[in-house]
Order: structure tokens, then sequence, then C-alpha cells
């Protein structure tokens, strides 16, 4: 595939992404309100209902996608990309005729197990470009990811108002089914190298997985780490904006909106840094912006400006561009190109890992802690995290030369 052809491919790769993630993220502020309205559930059993429809697809997807990405790798991860878009299609059209809680959540947990775009589209994305190129590819999905997590809402939002909870579901299938369409039409199939004819030094790497288990586990306890201190605040975010910042609706949105904005502006920067320097600088940098995240989190803890509270939430969306896609491309670059589905996998299984466990920490805070004080264990998580980096930098710890990537 020439330059030009790649160029293309990757800008649909990115439009794909960006439309189906926008999509799933439509119906997500108003589950909660949708079974409500549906009358059919006790308080407790709402408040139940409402956790699993979020905390269920990411059990599901954090268990299957290493799964899928190791099918990838055999047959080709177009393939996989087309299986992803046709289950969100056919689950969300599930979704939109269903008014019974329990289909619906039957439907959610099988969303979950079944799709895993994320990982395979990041997968499908590394076959296209060598390793120099991995960190831009996986920050502008990220990129892509962060804007549909803004922007689908926003339409969703729109279309509840004026139709219902129901047609936002179904304007989803529809934007799914058109994104399997182009996978189909635009996005050409492409395969991992056959590891029979590598060369030496790819082919050791890929037979020697047990040798690659020391940073490869560093690095996913590390996306746990990340993901869930992002997490956590989104549990008793809105509440501490509306008790400690007394900010209106509209502020409190663009609190949480200055964080998404931060990082995707930050993005391109942080991939232009990274592919200049060598690995053991890369992860220095990052251990730096950990602890830069705990000073952030920590100052947000003791404010109670709102306008300097909206400036740390946008500083803190800088740096948080530096770790989780800086982490993918490390997992990607340090694995042979014959398992980039399955370690790209176990890489968004670490994600959904540290999401649930950030909304395990964060629910459990709300109930036991002060609302001045919500914000200190995120702070805490970032100094663990920053510690477990400096851990993986030592010099008895593999990968920790100095040398180009």
């Amino acid at each position: 595939m020439n330059i030009s052809s790649t160029s293309t491919t990757l800008r649909w790769l990115f439009l794909i992404q960006l439309i189906a993630m926008g999509s799933m993220e439509m119906s997500a502020p108003f589950w909660a309100q949708h079974f409500q309205h549906l009358g059919t559930l006790s308080p407790s059993a709402l408040a139940w209902a409402s956790g699993m429809v979020y905390a269920g697809p990411l059990l599901m997807t954090m268990l299957f996608s290493p799964l899928w990405g190791k099918i990838g790798d055999r047959v080709g991860h177009k393939l996989m990309l087309i299986r992803a878009l046709l289950v969100l299609t056919l689950t969300q059209c599930w979704i939109a005729w269903s008014d019974d809680v329990t289909s619906i959540l039957v439907a959610r947990l099988l969303q979950g197990a079944l799709a895993g775009f994320i990982a395979t589209s990041q997968a499908y994305g590394s076959t296209l470009v060598n390793k120099e190129q991995r960190g831009n590819l996986i920050a502008r999905l990220q990129m892509a990811t962060a804007l549909g997590s803004v922007s689908g809402p926003m339409l969703g939002g729109y279309v509840y108002g004026g139709l219902g909870f129901n047609q936002v579901n179904l304007l989803a299938a529809v934007l799914c089914a058109f994104c399997t369409i182009a996978t189909m039409l635009c996005l050409p199939p492409v395969y991992a190298p056959d590891t029979r004819h590598s060369d030496a030094a790819e082919n050791t790497k890929a037979k020697t997985g047990a040798a690659l288990l020391s940073p490869i586990a560093g690095i996913l306890v590390a996306i746990v780490l990340i993901q869930s201190a992002k997490m956590m605040p989104q549990i008793f975010f809105s509440i501490y904006a509306e008790q400690i910042l007394h900010a209106s609706p509209w502020l409190t949105g663009a609190c949480y909106g200055a964080t998404a904005l931060g990082l995707c502006l930050a993005a391109s920067f942080w991939t232009r840094r990274f592919a200049q320097i060598s690995r053991q600088q890369v992860m220095r940098e990052i251990e730096y912006c950990c602890w830069i995240c705990a000073v952030l989190l920590g100052f947000q803890a003791l404010s109670d400006n709102l306008w300097l509270f909206v400036a740390s939430r946008f500083i803190w969306g800088i740096f948080l561009a530096a770790l989780l896609p800086v982490f993918y491309s490390l997992l990607s670059c340090d694995t042979a190109d014959s398992q980039q589905g399955l370690v790209l996998g176990l890489g968004n299984s670490a994600a959904k890992a540290g999401a649930l466990t950030g909304i395990l920490i964060g629910s459990v805070g709300l109930a036991y802690l002060p609302t001045e004080n919500l914000f200190w264990p995120v702070s805490a998580v970032y100094v663990v995290c920053a510690l477990t980096i400096r851990y993986q930098r030592l010099p008895h710890y593999k990968y920790c030369v100095d040398s180009p990537r």
C-alpha cells in the first residue's frame, strides 16, 4: 500500500471511529432517566440497573477484547472491524425497540462481549504504519474517541429532547450501519506478516512472549491506574461542582468538557515530542506527567474558585493526552506485528479494568468522604502510578536502556 492510499485509509479509519464512538455515547447520559420513565423499578432496583448498564459492557469488553484481538491476528482485522460494527448496529436496534429493562441489560452485555471496537481499530491501524508512526496513529484514534465522547451526548440530548430515548438508539444504529458499510467499501484488508517469513529478530520476539511479560505487565498496570484516576471524578463531579463550586449546570458542563478540550489540543504535541526521544526518556517524561497530574488534582481538591478550577481541568487534559496513548504505543512497539491484536486487546482490557476500578473507588469515596475531599484519592492514584513508572525505569527492569525505540 502506497503512502497516498495509506493516508486515505487512515482518514477513513479516523472518521469511522469518530462516528461509531459518538453514536455509542449519544445515550450515555440518559440511561437512569430512561429507566425511571419506564416506571417498573423500585428505587434500589433503579440504582442497580443504572450501574449495570454502564459497568456491564465494560466488564464484558475487559474479558473478551484479548480474544477478539487474537482472532484478528489470524484472520485479519478488517473482518473483526466489520463484526464489531455489525454487533453495535444490531444491539442498538434491539435497545431501540425494547422497553424492558432486563432485555436492555442483556443487549448491553452482549454489546460489550461481542464488539470491542476500539482495540480492533487500533490493531487494524497498527498494520498500516511502521513502529515509529504508531504513536501518532494511536493518538489520532484516541482523539477520535474523545471527540465522539464530546459530540455524541450533545447530539443525543437534542434528539432525546425532541423525539425520545428509543429514537436516540435508532439513530445510533443507523450511524453504526453507515460505519459498517464504509468499513466494507473504504478500508482495504490487511494482515499481520506471517512469522514464518519474518526476519530472525522479529521471529524471536514473536516466540518469546515470556521475555516481554515484565515490560508489558508494567505498562498494563500503569494503564489500569491512569484509567482509574480518569474515571473516578465522573462519579462525583456534578455533586462537587454544585456543592463546592456552586456552579450552574452549564458551567458544570464547561468544567467537565475542559479536560476533553485540553486532551484534544495537546495530543498531537505529545505524539511529536515522544517520537523524537528514546524509550527511557519517554518513560521519564510520562512519570513527570503523572506527578504533575497528582499536583493538579490536589489543587482541584483545594480550590473553590470556579475559573481556576476550570483552568486546572484544562491543564489536566493536556497532560492526560501524554499518558494513555503513549502506553498503547509502547505496547504496540514492544510486540511483534503478528501479535498486535492480542496485546492491544490486553491494553484495552486493562483500560476497562481501570474504568471499573475508578467507578468503584469513586462510588466508595462519594459514600464515605466529605464532598470537599473527594479529589484527594484521585491525586493519590497518580502518585502510585508515578511510582510504578519510576520502578520500571530502574536499571534491573527490562528495556530500560537509553537507546532509540
